[in-house]
């Protein structure tokens, strides 16, 4: 198995049976990302540092325009896509296996967590791994301590209130809050003058 087989099977949504090819291939996956967040978190680095890890990390390019307050955590990192002029505050944790895509101008907040990975319901299979991506659209604010599961799409301008659970996909321009969350009201949209 190579990084683009594993890649493409997780994107599938294919469920990932305990101790399988794809299975094993995920754990040395997580030893790598172990080992950068582990330097990513030992310390300052310049935010042309920090850069330099999130690539070492994803494996892709990160704009320039790209921010973290460290620490921040991840079982794969492979599988994590980051728009222009995002921010990570301090504290993130993601599950990207099942791929996360961060869309231009999101503001992810304290202690957010994003899991794209679920565990089989039936105590028997237990162990195996079920992906579903994640979509965060653009200029998406996640507020501290939110979670959001796997399958879920939040949609362009919407707002995660702290401490929300989210288990289903958000509609544009939405606030939501509570756990599970729900759409409280819509975000007032100003339009820019040229």
């Amino acid at each position: 198995m190579n990084l683009k087989d594993f890649l493409a099977y997780m994107d599938s949504g294919r469920r990932v049976v305990a101790g399988s090819e794809v299975h094993q291939y995920m754990h040395l996956l997580s030893q790598e990302a172990l080992r950068i967040t582990a330097e990513l978190n030992s310390g300052y680095h310049t935010p042309e540092e920090v850069r330099s890890l999130m690539e070492r990390l994803t494996g892709r390019p990160i704009d320039p325009s790209f921010a973290m307050f460290p620490p921040f955590y991840t079982d794969c990192g492979k599988n994590l896509k980051i728009g222009k002029r995002v921010f990570f505050n301090s504290g993130c944790r993601f599950q990207d296996q099942g791929g996360i895509t961060i869309g231009d101008g999101a503001l992810i907040g304290h202690n957010v967590v994003l899991a794209t990975v679920n565990h089989d319901l039936d105590p028997a299979r237990r162990g195996d791994n079920l992906p579903a991506p994640i979509v965060i659209g653009k200029d998406v604010w996640i507020g501290a301590n939110a979670t959001v599961l796997p399958g879920v799409t939040v949609g362009d301008g919407s707002v995660i209130a702290a401490g929300a659970v989210v288990t289903r996909d958000v509609p544009a321009n939405t606030i939501v809050a509570g756990v599970p969350a729900h759409v409280v009201k819509e975000v007032p949209v100003q339009r820019r003058s040229a």
